[in-house]
């Protein structure tokens, strides 16, 4: 059974925004992500430290947004985060 995945919307002290994810992201529910991404203009801090699982779908999301994303993940997530390139591609690397 998958953990159901959870996006929640952060305003840091800043003011700047950001997405507290939680749960796994894959093709069944990364349109979750994707949208909430694309209700946020500018840059994003998006949390992935309660992420659990991310397949190729959730990356790809992420691939469409990394040049705006400030991203924090895991020691499970980050390698996958590497491997895929897609640190190179973010605005702060994890």
């Amino acid at each position: 059974m998958t953990t159901p995945l959870t996006v929640a919307p952060v305003r840091h002290a800043d003011g700047a925004a950001g997405l507290a994810v939680a749960g796994e992201i894959d093709l069944s529910n990364s349109h979750l992500l994707a949208s909430a991404l694309d209700s946020i203009s500018g840059p994003v801090r998006l949390d992935l430290t309660g992420v659990t699982y991310l397949d190729s779908a959730g990356l790809s999301v992420l691939f469409t947004h990394a040049e705006r994303l400030d991203v924090s993940a895991t020691p499970l997530i980050a390698p996958v985060l590497r491997m895929s390139g897609l640190t190179d591609l973010l605005s702060r690397p994890t």
